[in-house]
């Protein structure tokens, strides 16, 4: 999603746990098969949990409920909290302040998931398209190049 709006080279991602359950185990195999019918293999990935690093780092974490959005915020310094949101705030298309913990369900509940993050991201890129173009074209002739 971030290669379709052009920004690979300026954004990068990752994904951190803020507990420690799983840390070093892949996917949930209902994820996988989930995303890999849209064309995504997360086979290779593994779990991790959220570190002192991720708050000095980060530009944005977002949170996928108000039970890890707290959490967060109690295990970030200070500084850093501005920078924690949760993830729905920025969706188009679903009225939802919060993504289902799809983990005790059925399949479904992953499908659900996906489409909840996938109207949410797009969300958010648009939004910072928006103010990329906007600072581009405050930006001098020479120094507005494209990302």
């Amino acid at each position: 999603m971030v290669k379709q709006f052009g920004f690979e080279r300026v954004i990068t991602s990752d994904s951190a746990g803020t507990s420690d359950y799983h840390v070093g185990e892949a996917p949930d195999v209902r994820a996988q098969l989930a995303l890999r019918k849209r064309g995504l293999d997360i086979s290779k990935h593994r779990a991790r949990q959220v570190a002192l690093e991720d708050f000095e780092e980060a530009d944005l974490i977002l949170a996928m409920d108000w039970e890890n959005l707290t959490e967060l915020q109690q295990r970030s310094p200070a500084q850093y909290r501005h920078k924690i949101q949760l993830l729905m705030r920025y969706a188009n298309d679903i009225d939802a302040a919060v993504v289902p913990d799809p983990y005790y369900g059925l399949n479904e509940g992953f499908n659900q998931v996906i489409e909840y993050c996938t109207d949410a991201c797009e969300g958010l890129l648009e939004n910072l398209e928006k103010k990329a173009k906007k600072l581009l074209a405050e930006l001098p002739p020479e120094e507005n190049t494209p990302l």
